[in-house]
Order: C-alpha cells, then structure tokens, then sequence
C-alpha cells in the first residue's frame, strides 16, 4: 500500500485509515458529519496527493487531448482549466479529467483518478502518435485540496497571489508558504468553494506547507478532512464519482456529461454520442431524495410501483446537511423525468423516493 507524503501527518493526527485505490489515506478524523459541516460552513484540508498528474508539452499536446477528450479544449487560454472527459470507442468513460492550460498550444497538465493513473497513461500513449513529449508526475507531486466558504480568506497571507478573487476554473502559478513554483486553482470536489493546491514533493515541501496552511487557518477553526466527507460533500452536489456513477460502459451523455462533450470537434466515439444526444438513450443517471426513512447505498435495485427493476443505485448516502437519504442511480429514460416516484430496494423492501434536480445542496 501506498504512502502519500502527509500520511504520516494523519497517523499523528489520529485519521482513521484505509485503503483507497492503493493508498492509505484517512477516511475520517473527528467523524464524518463533523468534518462535512466544517467544509460546507468554514475551511477544511484534504490530502488528495493519491490523484495523477500527467505533463503534455509539444505543438502536438493539444492535438492529442482533442482526439481523446469530450470536452473543447481549444477554448482554453493560460490560466485557464476544464473538466472533460476520456471516452473509449464504445463511448464509454475511460475516466473523467481536468485539463490544465498552462502555455497554450504548447504545455498542459491532466488531472486524473488515482485508480486510473495507469490505465489513463497507457491510454494517452496508446494514441500519442505524434510524438507529443510526456511527463507522468503523479508519484512527485503534492496535491491539498483546502476547500470551504472560508478558504481563501485563511491562505491569502500565505502567497503574493490573489486567491480571493481568482475566479472558478482558474489557476496562477507562484510562491505559497515560502515554496516556489506551486500551482493554486480555483477548483474542488465539494462545490463548497476553495483551492486546489499542486507542487513538487521535494524536500521538506509537504510538511512545510502543511503546518503553514494549519497555523493560518487556526483562529478560523480549519480541520484536517477525511475521504468519508468529501464523499457525502460531492454526493450534495451530485458529482459523479468515477467506479460508480461512470465509468467504461458509460457513456457522458447517459450521465448527464453532454454540458462536456462538444461536437465541435471529432473526438474517439464522437459520432456514436452525437446520436445518442439526437436520439436519446435507454438509460439515465438522475439524482434522487428518499420520500420515506431509507438510506439508498451503491448497488441497491430500484424499483416501479408494482416491484419491476428499472436501473440501479451508483452512489448514496444520508445527508448531513439535508438529514435526509439521497442518491445518484441509473434508471430507464421513462423514469428519469424530475418529479417522478421510484422504489429503492432496501432489505426486500421498497421504500419511496423522487427524483429531483442536482444539485441536492443549492
């Protein structure tokens, strides 16, 4: 199992540990629902140095990311960053990504799952036939994730670099608590607000910037946040999470992604997702609140009225904020419709809900 180089850091902390895609990370510190409120109302830290970052440099790098991924990435300029997609030839997602414009035409940086890490390499080089230069940097770079109302405010003093107006989707480069060349941007997993922080483990880089980010955001109340929230916080938002909501059999359209994939460009199953977004498709992911007391978990069945399967649960949980079961699942297209009343199988018995509109937290 793997180390990231805070993992010690949350051993000392007392984390309650596990594995997670072949990390041990911290699932939770002072408890789930704790540390979910701290990020929704105020400023909280997660390591999420497990995540991989790939380098493309070259005339050809936006090329290849055109080829592969969903979404437009000709419309970035430097600074600028977006989500798309990887999608395989049947149109499913190979993984879901962020794409960093840091010189444009020239330089970007690919942000993807930690359980992808090798899948997605062999992908981009599997299709780099251009010679596009590539870096792998995943296992030599430090990723925090300070999320929260509050964030910004509490690192301000730590850089010369103006993260309280930095707007969404947007990144500078510079120094932060005293190391050079870190990357800030303006992205999350929480749709709580926040930062996003990369640089090089080198050194004493990590436990340097870890203890900077603690002793400023210390009168605030900043806590170190665990896995556990960050999945009930991206649940509020009904972001997908990827190895449940989507993942190779798919497809972006089935999963609400058409805001991401453009038809402005010829990318890999382009025109098997066009047809899709034209004609329609079997299945849908929809968003879900439990009208009666259930909470709904990855892989239960839902149901109609009269018990007949209609689709799956992908991801679920109780609320923190709402107090109240939610959930993402796929359903058959004539139920996807917002309002509409399905089953979820729970112990053998259907218990009611209704599909409603992401996001589940305004």
């Amino acid at each position: 199992m793997k180390s990231t180089p805070f993992t010690h850091l949350h051993q000392a902390l007392g984390a309650k540990m596990a594995e997670f895609a072949g990390y041990n990370m911290p699932i939770s510190y002072t408890g789930i629902n704790d540390e979910h409120h701290a990020v929704r109302n105020n400023v909280g830290v997660f390591d999420v140095s497990h995540m991989g970052e790939f380098i493309l440099k070259g005339e050809h790098a936006l090329d290849l990311i055109q080829r592969l991924g969903s979404n437009d990435s000709s419309k970035l300029t430097n600074g600028q960053a977006q989500y798309s997609a990887l999608v395989n030839e049947n149109g499913g997602i190979v993984d879901d990504m962020l794409v960093y414009c840091i010189e444009a035409n020239k330089v970007y940086m690919i942000v993807v799952n930690a359980s992808n890490i090798e899948k997605d390499w062999q992908w981009f080089t599997h299709f780099n036939t251009k010679q596009v230069e590539m870096h792998n940097i995943s296992d030599r770079t430090c990723l925090l994730a300070i999320q929260g109302p509050n964030a910004t405010k509490v690192l301000q003093p730590l850089t010369e670099m103006d993260l309280i107006h930095m707007k969404y989707y947007t990144f500078a480069k510079g120094k932060f608590a005293g190391v050079e060349n870190v990357l800030v941007s303006a992205t999350g997993y929480t749709g709580a607000g926040g930062v996003e922080i990369y640089f090089e483990d080198e050194g004493d880089n990590a436990v340097k910037i870890w203890n900077a980010i603690f002793e400023a955001g210390a009168a605030a109340g900043i806590k170190p946040v665990g896995l556990g929230a960050r999945d009930t916080l991206r649940l509020e938002k009904g972001y997908c999470l990827y190895g449940n909501d989507i993942n190779d059999f798919t497809t972006p359209i089935e999963a609400g992604l058409g805001w991401i994939t453009k038809f402005s460009k010829e990318f890999t199953a382009s025109e098997l997702l066009k047809r899709q977004k034209e004609t329609g498709v079997e299945k849908k992911l929809v968003g879900f609140e439990m009208i009666e007391r259930g909470i709904p978990r990855h892989d239960y069945k839902i149901r109609d009225a009269e018990g007949n399967l209609i689709g799956h649960v992908t991801s679920g949980t109780q609320s923190p904020t709402l107090n109240i079961g939610i959930g993402m699942g796929y359903v058959m297209s004539s139920y996807s419709a917002i309002g509409s009343t399905i089953y979820i199988d729970i112990r053998d018995k259907l218990i009611k809900a209704s599909v409603v509109q992401f996001p589940f937290v305004k």
